[in-house]
């Protein structure tokens, strides 16, 4: 797998997300939860994404990253890990102030226990009320102290970005990118990640899931699946949003590879090309056979991309990405 520079260090061109291991009713045993883990490092997925805000106060990524870095503490110099945190402990409440960022991170490093170092931290959300300026000023107290590696930012605006990078060094910009959801790459976040050299992580390059093929109805979404609350799920749009899977479907079978593999290899074919910066897409999974899957991605053609994109055109995504409550925190 190709590698690219993130805080010094060499990242896998694919990393993984860990948020499906903590944030679900009933997330995977700790056994599974390792056996993902592992086989992701195995594939060179090293950037590893968690999040305070995964899980609860009580149990969440920073837990079950000290119990895995505990029983392996070798793979500690071999993962970069990013973490998101500063929202009110236990609420989905973003708190960008200095006092809560400060929480965040101090609780971040109690729970590793020196056990694996802190590479990258970013406020999972922006509160509105807190200048990003004075965010990425106390985050960077923590880099200057050594404790923090870098400072990333999570779902921004391009104005934002530009703003944090006149004051800091921004390591990197996590935003949900995926064939369903392009936004950066008509809002200018591509853009202004590119001007200051700056790596984009893509969460959610499987569309939750959709772009997988493995939800034909509003029905297909489990019982207790946040999913359903989401407006592109619903049963009014489902239908014409599954035009698009049908695209990438058709696509994949031409390739004899899966649906999963198409959309994340499509990403790659973005990455660094066309003026656009470093994009890091960081699927998620619980399984090593579908982590195995995820890490084995296609080379597309010109040709191939350009089908793709041209799917893209003919299929109108219907609905936000987030229910109102969410999308009033997304900075764009």
């Amino acid at each position: 797998m190709k590698t690219v520079q993130l805080v010094g260090k060499e990242v896998g061109q694919v990393g993984y997300g860990l948020m499906g291991l903590t944030w679900r009713p009933s997330p995977p045993s700790q056994a599974q939860s390792f056996k993902a883990m592992r086989a992701a490092l195995a594939h060179g997925a090293n950037f590893w994404n968690g999040g305070e805000i995964y899980g609860s106060p009580e149990r969440n990524s920073l837990h079950l990253l000290s119990e895995y870095f505990t029983q392996y503490p070798d793979d500690a110099d071999k993962v970069v890990l990013s973490i998101k945190g500063a929202l009110l402990p236990g609420q989905m409440v973003p708190d960008s102030s200095a006092k809560n960022i400060k929480r965040s991170i101090d609780e971040c490093l109690r729970f590793l226990d020196g056990k694996k170092s802190l590479d990258l931290f970013e406020c999972a959300r922006l509160d509105g009320k807190t200048d990003i300026e004075d965010v990425v000023a106390t985050i960077g107290e923590y880099v200057k102290a050594g404790k923090v590696g870098g400072i990333s930012l999570s779902e921004v605006s391009a104005k934002t970005i530009r703003r944090a990078a006149k004051v800091q060094k921004i390591a990197a910009v996590e935003v949900e990118f995926s064939l369903w959801a392009t936004d950066l790459l008509e809002n200018g976040v591509a853009e202004a990640c590119k001007e200051h050299d700056i790596p984009i992580i893509a969460y959610s390059p499987l569309g939750r899931g959709f772009l997988t093929g493995q939800y034909k109805s509003f029905d297909d979404l489990p019982a207790d699946s946040m999913l359903r609350s989401y407006p592109r799920f619903q049963p009014d749009v489902f239908d014409e949003n599954l035009k698009l899977v049908r695209e990438v479907e058709t696509i994949a079978k031409q390739k004899s590879v899966t649906p999963a593999q198409i959309a994340i290899s499509w990403i790659l074919a973005k990455s660094g090309q066309d003026g656009y910066p470093v994009i890091i897409p960081i699927p998620g999974a619980t399984t090593e056979e579908r982590i195995n899957e995820n890490m084995n991605p296609i080379p597309l053609t010109k040709k191939d991309v350009a089908a793709i994109d041209d799917a893209l055109k003919r299929v109108t995504v219907k609905g936000n990405r987030y229910p109102d409550a969410g999308m009033h925190h997304v900075d764009m």
